[in-house]
Parts: structure tokens; C-alpha cells; sequence
């Protein structure tokens, strides 16, 4: 049975970014919660969708690593 993602609050989208770019690093369970809160709206609010572009924006550009 697949297991789903809880949408999180964007409190903790906040704080999932802050430890993201503290670290420069993210996990596959980070991209699992923004691509299902990404999914599960069917809109997001100004400052959720500034958050996850950030962190896409910091993938294409390298400043993040993928990690496991």
C-alpha cells in the first residue's frame, strides 16, 4: 500500500526551507511534502509558492544537494 504524505502546515514549509538552505541539502522526504502540498492544492498561498520556488530555484542553480 502506497503511504501518503500529510500536507504540512506552511509553518513547517518555513521551517523545512530554513534547515534546507541552513544546510544546503535536501532530503527526498523534503521533496515528497513539497510536491504533495504542490499536488494537493489546487491553489497555494503567496508566501508557500515563494518557499518551494526558492528551493527548486536553489536545485537548478546547485546551491542544494540531493541527498538520501
Amino acid at each position: 500500500m502506497p503511504t501518503e504524505t500529510p500536507n504540512p502546515p506552511e509553518s513547517n514549509i518555513n521551517q523545512i526551507v530554513t534547515r534546507i538552505f541552513s544546510t544546503h541539502r535536501i532530503t527526498r522526504a523534503d521533496q515528497k511534502i513539497f510536491m504533495a502540498t504542490l499536488l494537493s492544492k489546487d491553489s497555494l498561498s503567496a508566501e508557500e509558492q515563494s518557499q518551494i520556488d526558492r528551493v527548486f530555484d536553489g536545485l537548478r542553480q546547485g546551491l542544494l544537494r540531493v541527498v538520501d
